[in-house]
């Protein structure tokens, strides 16, 4: 499991809730907060959920092997990373870090996703049900993700071990 923990080293400071050491404080009395928090009522597919409130979220930085797509068949390993995503989030409280545009072409919101101190989108690289993606944005955390998945892959972890490149 991808640690919120350890991930917190790697997020800009401005991101980091808590502040940043050596940092101007803001002389705003508002109180800046960059997560949203909803609760997960079901998951699509590995990378994709849908909240209690009706939006759908796509992970942002990440693709997984399709398993619901209308026009594609069940691709290796994307049976196992919806799994993964369902033991991770369903059911779950989580926090979305926006980084980025606000909604892809089809209308959800992209989204870092973060539940019980874990980066989720960071742990279906690392655990090998993921690929880092990047679609012409560059967000963020898109170079972590590219180092999990280079660890994933050289490990032979998860879609590394089981699929055909």
């Amino acid at each position: 499991m991808f640690s919120l923990v350890r991930f917190v080293t790697f997020l800009p400071c401005a991101l980091v809730i808590v502040g940043c050491q050596g940092q101007a404080k803001p002389t705003s009395t508002a109180t800046f907060t960059p997560f949203e928090v909803a609760t997960v009522a079901r998951v699509i597919d590995g990378d994709t959920v849908e909240l209690e409130n009706g939006e759908r979220v796509r992970y942002l930085g990440i693709d997984t092997p399709e398993t619901v797509h209308p026009e594609k068949p069940v691709q290796c390993y994307g049976s196992e990373a919806s799994e993964r995503n369902k033991a991770l989030v369903e059911g779950k409280v989580v926090s979305l870090l926006r980084d980025g545009p606000d909604r892809d072409a089809y209308g959800r919101l992209l989204r870092y996703v973060f539940v019980d101190g874990t980066f989720v989108n960071g742990d279906l690289v690392w655990g090998g049900y993921a690929y880092a993606r990047s679609y012409g944005d560059n967000p963020s955390l898109y170079q972590t993700l590219l180092q999990l998945e280079r660890a994933a892959r050289e490990t032979k972890r998860g879609l590394w071990q089981t699929c055909q490149p």
